[in-house]
């Protein structure tokens, strides 16, 4: 489930939003004990790689599953990485956000909070009901 959803401008690298939506992750309720400030793991594709990043997401208590750039390819596709690519999948569903067809960034965040809602209660709908 997207936990945090930040828009950039078209031509911003992956790299530098993601350690300020890491610090953006609110607390999560597990079944029991204190909520969780931060998750186990970060996990990305190489343009999220730069040692600064991973060293940023170390000082933080996290285990980045980050492949460094210039690596050979073979990180085992299908294993984790299919969780990122389906929730792309799952906002690429919604019509209004495949084109940016806003004129201010403000509302084009805006649907994409709603999107990431929208799929947050679409899963546990699923999860309640079981399936």
């Amino acid at each position: 489930m997207p936990l945090v959803v930040r828009t950039t401008p078209a031509n911003v690298r992956d790299e530098r939003p993601a350690v300020e939506m890491l610090d953006a992750i609110p607390p999560i309720q597990g079944p029991r004990g204190r909520p969780r400030f931060r998750p186990r793991a970060f996990q990305g594709d190489r343009g999220y790689g730069f040692p600064p990043v991973i060293q940023a997401v170390r000082d933080r208590r996290i285990e980045p599953r980050l492949a460094p750039r210039g690596t050979e390819h073979g990180s085992g596709l299908g294993k984790t990485r299919y969780v990122v690519e389906r929730t792309l999948a799952w906002f690429g569903q919604c019509r209004r956000i495949k084109l940016c067809y806003e004129k201010d960034g403000v509302h084009f965040q805006a649907f994409h909070d709603l999107a990431a809602a929208l799929l947050c209660a679409r899963r546990l709908a699923e999860v309640r009901n079981g399936f």
